[in-house]
């Protein structure tokens, strides 16, 4: 399988199943679906693909869009060679080898390697969009108690098997709401980790309403990463998380945040914020979060139903693949200007990237990675917390429905039709079971709005690649 596109002047080809990409010339990129057609009818040697497009050059012409200014004999046959070079170097027309195995990753021993604390479900926001009900998720507000968190620290490092490097989210609702806790936990799991041969990797995300100098001094010597959530401009900002009495909390939280980013010196941080309808210029909004010097940055749709006025709509989406590309040459240009930011969708390895298993199964939802509640109770993650149908289990019993870890076990690019022939499959490995199950009531399809922008994203990404390779 194959992807061809044109993107900011480039001609782009990516061979789905190696991953290999390809900058290629106006009559290579025409010529290439007229041999993937020669080749699924078994057409495979060179001198009889040229014989082919001899003999149907006129049909083939208007095929490829040359009929106006045709290519010659001589330049149809390089750009054939060029391509059945490809095809013969295992870059191109590639076979999908990860299917035949699929079932071997099923039968994969379960080693958990990430938990979600939900150390407050509290918060002193009232963000429209939060799928967290201002931090109740369904349920009762509560703060989690040292010993529930030491419990579920104590289930990871017996479930995680040889994994050294173990990950721990410290969320909420807001979890600076319960900060001396947060410090213990950290403090515990310090000391466990040599007796068990863990190193734990520490992360928090926080509104930063109650963030303080002695807050962050604990957070830059102990959290691997800070998550800031913010949404850009003011007024986009203080429109979608305002506090309880409608007051906004973008004066408060931006010299705080630039505190965290220089104080990291740019690293092991980003700015998190959500466009809605609201701001579908979303791309502005990355302008702005660079502009006050955040170098690490994520803007990311809101996922939510057509009942809320904020929602994304299908109609919405012509506007958004445009602002993604607006997006992408503004990134190009100020890497230029040397104003360099990162932006977390473009952020792709075309060379190394995730390791198989993730390309095809994504997160680990649900077997890796397990939310936490502030009581106990385990959820495939945190936008699952509060739904009954997905409770696995708590911090004493350990996992009492295995039915639903084989479920999301078993979910990947191959369990989801509309993932088959879609070429961003090992990019995104299948999207977001949450969002799945939101908008179809199951796991193992997708979010469709979701896929088309990220579909958009993976494309920019990707030209990105292509235009920083052209300058270099």
């Amino acid at each position: 399988m194959i992807h061809q596109y044109k993107n900011n002047g480039y001609n782009i080809v990516l061979d789905v199943n190696s991953g290999s990409v390809h900058v290629v010339d106006d009559i290579v990129y025409d010529v290439l679906p007229v041999i993937e057609k020669f080749l699924a009818e078994g057409v495979t040697e060179k001198a009889v693909i040229i014989e082919r497009l001899g003999q149907e050059k006129k049909s083939v012409m208007e095929r490829i869009g040359q009929e106006k200014n045709p290519a010659s004999e001589e330049q149809l046959a390089e750009a054939v060679e060029e391509i059945l070079e490809l095809r013969d170097a295992g870059m191109l027309f590639t076979e999908d080898i990860y299917e035949k195995y699929i079932a071997d990753f099923g039968e994969r021993e379960t080693v958990v390697k990430a938990l979600c604390l939900h150390i407050a479900h509290d918060c002193n926001l009232a963000c429209q969009y939060c799928f967290a009900e201002e931090g109740e998720y369904h349920g009762r507000r509560a703060l989690m108690s040292f010993e529930v968190g030491k419990a579920a620290l104590d289930f990871l490092v017996a479930n995680s098997g040889n994994r050294v490097n173990l990950e721990v989210d410290f969320f909420g609702g807001e979890p600076l709401m319960n900060w001396d806790v947060v410090k213990q936990l950290v403090e515990y799991g310090r000391s466990i980790e040599k007796e068990h041969n863990k190193k734990f990797r520490f992360t928090l995300t926080t509104n930063g309403v109650l963030l303080n100098d002695k807050i962050l001094e604990f957070a830059n010597r102990e959290m691997g990463n800070i998550v800031l959530s913010i949404d850009g401009r003011k007024e986009v900002n203080d429109r979608m998380r305002p506090h309880r009495g409608g007051q906004g909390s973008y004066e408060e939280i931006v010299p705080k945040f630039q505190k965290v980013s220089e104080s990291r010196e740019q690293m092991n941080y980003y700015v998190r914020g959500t466009y809605t309808r609201y701001n579908l210029d979303f791309a502005e909004d990355v302008k702005h979060l660079a502009d006050l010097g955040f170098e690490q940055i994520s803007v990311e749709p809101v996922v939510a139903g057509p009942e809320d006025e904020y929602a994304l709509r299908e109609e919405d989406v012509p506007a958004l693949l445009a602002e993604y590309d607006k997006l992408a040459l503004e990134y190009l240009k100020r890497r230029k200007e040397g104003k360099a930011f990162n932006f977390f969708h473009f952020m792709i390895d075309l060379e190394g990237g995730p390791c198989v298993a993730k390309r095809l199964s994504g997160c680990g939802s649900g077997n890796e990675y397990l939310a936490v509640t502030p009581w106990g109770d385990f959820y495939p993650c945190h936008q699952f917390v509060g739904n009954e149908e997905f409770l696995m289990g708590n911090v004493e019993d350990g996992i009492t429905r295995s039915d639903i870890r084989d479920n999301f076990k078993g979910c990947n690019v191959y369990t989801k039709e509309k993932c088959r022939d879609c070429f961003a499959k090992f990019y995104c490995s299948g999207g977001c079971a949450a969002n799945s199950y939101q908008f179809h009531g199951n796991i193992h399809d997708v979010y469709d709005l979701g896929c088309q922008l990220q579909r958009k994203r993976i494309e920019c990404a990707i030209m990105i690649k292509a235009a920083l390779a052209d300058n270099e």
